[in-house]
């Protein structure tokens, strides 16, 4: 087996292309294989039956916000066990406790550092 089809696909959905292209970059030297969107209805579109081991989201976007966008991965059979992480500037609880209820497992708020959310990712992604 080539080394390629060990790497995990990590799916980024955020309106902003600096934040996509940062985090992009800390994933891909770490490793991964990187998926883009630029809001909640892309991300769906680029779940399309591959495998994805982890998703990355911010809250606040256009189109579809990162708490719908939740939701309704989570109404995915193939990917309603992929773990979601919320990137953001929202640091308030009562938004943290609905993005846990809708299905992220981890808050990470931004500004943040790339080995701070690579941690969390290290700590997420499925084997």
């Amino acid at each position: 087996m080539a080394a390629a089809e060990h790497k995990k696909t990590i799916l980024i959905v955020d309106d902003s292309p600096s934040l996509r292209q940062v985090v992009n970059l800390a994933l891909t030297q770490a490793g991964y294989n990187v998926v883009e969107a630029g809001d909640g209805r892309e991300g769906l579109a680029q779940l399309d039956g591959r495998r994805i081991h982890l998703i990355i989201s911010d809250v606040n976007m256009p189109n579809m916000d990162g708490i719908a966008f939740v939701r309704a991965v989570k109404q995915l059979q193939e990917y309603r066990f992929t773990p979601i992480i919320m990137l953001t500037t929202e640091a308030q609880e009562d938004k943290k406790v609905e993005g846990q209820m809708a299905g992220a497992k981890a808050w990470v708020v931004k500004p943040f550092r790339p080995d701070q959310m690579l941690r969390a990712v290290a700590k997420l992604i499925q084997p």
